[in-house]
């Protein structure tokens, strides 16, 4: 039998904490906010029913990824449970499992599946088993340049560098011609060992002008998993979101379906729960749409408002009640 959720902790900061408390406040729920010394005025503080001070003066943001601080608060306080909002905490499997196995429930993906997704090379092995397309490119990560220009070579040329770990467009490079690859590599893996903390790349095959669509799943812990339509992200600067459109406009029926059963594919094979992002494009050919599976976001993204027939908060809402 399911324990009953009584108090909730946000591990985060700002609006998504804010929207948290405020599902858990219609809800019935109690709440619970950490903050840093520097956000001790900050909103977020004054919306939970109890808040506490975390981390040290100065280093506000190892304040919200001291992931064992934050579970010693939550076992001291009572806490049943503990939402990671997106940013900081809210993929690492390591910090999931421990909030479970110090008898918190986590209102999140299970950590197996966090980490099967959470790795671009391991999800794209993950939906290859799932019968899910792919862009051709790098069966895992690239460990030297004898291997990069072999698969480059089979690829072939406009090709894309890709961090293995993180997002964000970080650790990402366009290459067009094999001069420009080594210089490609090292720049993207130096970028992605500051910002993720480990310089795994691969490459894939760049796909020019695809359309950039997501898909939104809400799964629960009995196996069933529903989509919540798509959003379209093909507005981008320098591999960065900057509009979103739901429904996607001019989308083929056919394709919408294709990548609605893509996801929920992605969402069984890997025994998901809680809300995800798949994330595709979908590239013309000669008139015909191909679809490319590219990542997963293990967690509720930034974004979700965007998406159709559901509010931000019915979402929230939702994912703690399949915790």
């Amino acid at each position: 039998m399911p324990r009953e959720i009584q108090d909730i902790l946000a591990a985060n900061r700002g609006e998504i904490a804010v929207r948290i408390f405020r599902a858990c406040t219609e809800l019935g729920i109690a709440t619970t906010a950490l903050y840093s010394w520097e956000d001790r005025l900050s909103i977020h503080r004054y919306k939970a029913d109890r808040a506490y001070q975390v981390g040290e003066r100065g280093r506000p943001v190892e304040a919200y990824l001291d992931g064992d601080t934050i579970i010693e608060l939550a076992r001291e306080k009572g806490v049943d449970a503990i939402h990671p909002g997106y940013g900081f905490l809210s993929e690492n499997a390591d910090f999931a499992r421990k909030c479970q196995e110090a008898g918190i429930i986590w209102i999140g993906p299970p950590p197996a599946a966090m980490e099967a997704l959470g790795d671009k090379v391991s999800a794209r092995r993950v939906a290859e088993r799932a019968g899910v397309p792919i862009v051709p490119g790098s069966g895992g990560s690239i460990t030297d340049m004898d291997e990069a220009h072999r698969v480059a070579a089979e690829i072939g040329y406009p090709l894309l560098v890709k961090a293995v770990h993180g997002g964000g467009g970080r650790g990402m490079r366009v290459v067009r011609s094999e001069a420009q690859l080594a210089d490609a590599l090292d720049s993207a893996r130096r970028e992605s060992a500051a910002a993720f903390g480990t310089p795994e790349v691969f490459l894939e095959r760049y796909v020019v002008n695809p359309r950039h669509i997501e898909v939104q799943l809400l799964s629960d812990h009995h196996g069933n998993h529903v989509h919540l339509f798509e959003r379209d992200c093909s507005v981008q600067r320098r591999l960065q979101k900057i509009v979103e459109l739901a429904p996607a406009p001019n989308l083929a029926e056919s394709v919408r379906e294709k990548l609605y059963e893509y996801s929920l594919r992605l969402a069984r094979e890997v025994g998901y729960a809680s809300a995800g992002t798949v994330e595709f494009l979908v590239e013309d050919v000669d008139g015909e749409p191909r679809i490319y599976f590219i990542e997963v976001n293990t967690r509720i993204q930034v974004e979700h408002t965007v998406t159709e027939m559901i509010t931000g908060r019915d979402l929230i809402q939702a994912m703690i009640r399949v915790a």
